[in-house]
């Protein structure tokens, strides 16, 4: 062993390669879409709202997705600046119309009700709600697909007592996979120029969370207008992604190899709105990424949700 750790610089970029990038991919150690902050209650501690350690089903899910965050810094609040590209708004006080700013307490107020006039309310996302507010770790760190989506599978076992896979319709399934694969596939944008990818719906790629739980007849679709126009109701899965660009790039198909794109998954909580009851944030459950701060039109080009109907 110490023969092979000594000698040659191709041993010395052999080692580096091991201990730089080898060794954290196989442990799923990943930058962007993962917090920096460390888990506050200790590894591979397990609860209705979240696994604080990678299943096998969550590792799987991981390395199928684009959805990784990795242009985005990983840093927590006190240490980011700026992002690739342009600063991000996420540090920046924004003007209202009066020229208050937003984020003064006197200004703002959280809501979570059920707007009026949006049909029924869902079980499961009323569900993913009270795991929420019931977690002692709210911000469980690691991959935002991967806690997202464990919220969402969680509550639904806990409401109707079995896998969302086993409710999945047959007619999902295609040539290239099976129903359960097809929802993991739109769940993580996992996009490429394969055939695979590209039979599935168009209006469902690049949707993530969203595009696959609609896909699957369990919701409704809501774009940017309705999301930020009132509709969305607390406990919605919420697919974003940075620049429209790269949302177009993942509904056509790309080679991953030469593609970065910026995105986020993570659970609607509720509005922000001013004196004036307009809204001017939204508040959101993810892995500790963005969630210490409500989000903003601006933060995002692309916002797709889906209003849960089970």
């Amino acid at each position: 062993m110490a023969q092979i750790f000594s000698g040659s610089w191709l041993t010395l970029f052999g080692r580096l390669f091991l201990y730089g990038f080898l060794v954290p991919f196989i442990l799923g150690i990943e930058t962007g879409c993962s917090s920096s902050k460390a888990l506050k209650n200790g590894p591979y501690v397990t609860g209705d709202d979240q696994i604080y350690g990678p299943t096998v089903e969550e590792t799987r899910t991981d390395s199928l997705g684009l959805d990784d965050h990795l242009s985005i810094l990983s840093k927590g609040p006190t240490e980011i600046t700026t992002i690739d590209k342009e600063a991000d708004s996420l540090l920046k006080i924004v003007p209202i119309d009066d020229g208050q700013e937003v984020w003064s307490p006197e200004v703002l107020t959280d809501t979570s009700e059920l707007p009026d006039g949006l049909g029924t309310k869902s079980p499961v996302a009323d569900k993913i709600v009270e795991n929420y507010r019931n977690a002692k770790n709210k911000e469980p760190g690691g991959h935002c697909l991967a806690v997202s989506k464990r919220r969402f599978m969680n509550a639904y076992k806990a409401v109707y007592g079995h896998s969302v896979y086993n409710d999945l319709p047959d007619n999902m399934a295609t040539k290239y996979y099976s129903a359960r694969e097809v929802f993991d596939n739109l769940y993580v944008s996992a996009s490429g120029v394969h055939r695979g990818w590209r039979s599935l719906p168009r209006k469902y790629r690049g949707k993530g969370n969203a595009g696959a739980i609609a896909y699957a007849g369990m919701g409704t679709l809501v774009g940017r207008d309705g999301i930020w126009g009132g509709e969305l109701r607390p406990g919605a899965p919420v697919q974003v992604w940075r620049f429209k660009e790269d949302y177009k790039d993942v509904v056509k198909g790309v080679d991953k190899k030469d593609f970065d794109p910026y995105g986020h998954s993570f659970i609607f909580m509720g509005y922000v709105r001013n004196e004036k009851n307009e809204i001017v944030g939204i508040r959101i459950a993810d892995q500790g990424f963005q969630s210490y701060r409500p989000l903003i039109p601006r933060d995002y080009e692309v916002w797709w949700a889906v209003n849960l109907t089970i």
